[in-house]
């Protein structure tokens, strides 16, 4: 396992997906667009597009810089460091971002990218936190503090696809 990440408990992973279904209403798994978005993107939320016409190296610099993104807005704004992160019809983890990013080059057991399957990064209470879609291909920001510090720096080189979970078209 890599450091920073704990297996989370079959209770406690049943406990979290129950609280994320409250928060964020029934879960909508699908791969056509009739079930997209999976969630009810709360307010506030940014929702990115992470969509690409063809894989190449530009895709994969794009993962890459996602998730360090990512990972240095969790350790920049969230000092106490304990995180949630479920992985669809997976194991679950608590995440510690700092301890995670003091390892130089640690692989991600999860990541904040969605390669495959459906990712929740979260606080504990789920105030705050990132989902990614992989069939909608889209990244949902979640909670004023990481709006502020990921949403911003995200929006400066992903295209935005929904605010507060409406598409663009009704903020015009």
């Amino acid at each position: 396992m890599p450091p920073g990440w704990t297996v989370l408990s079959d209770d406690d992973r049943q406990r979290y997906w129950s609280a994320f279904e409250l928060k964020f209403g029934e879960f909508r798994p699908g791969v056509e667009a009739e079930n997209w978005p999976a969630i009810s993107e709360p307010v506030p939320s940014l929702t990115f597009d992470l969509s690409v016409t063809t894989p190449s190296p530009a895709w994969a610099a794009r993962f890459d810089a996602l998730n360090a993104e990512a990972l240095r807005c969790f350790v920049e704004e969230f000092a106490d460091a304990e995180w949630v992160v479920l992985d669809w019809q997976h194991d679950g983890y608590r995440f510690d971002p700092a301890r995670h990013a003091g390892a130089f080059g640690a692989r991600w057991e999860v990541s904040v990218y969605p390669d495959g399957d459906y990712y929740l990064f979260a606080r504990p209470d789920l105030s705050e936190g990132t989902f990614g879609h992989p069939w909608e291909q889209t990244l949902c920001v979640f909670g004023s503090r990481l709006i502020g510090t990921l949403g911003r720096t995200l929006s400066t080189w992903l295209p935005l696809k929904r605010v507060d979970g409406q598409p663009l078209s009704s903020w015009s």
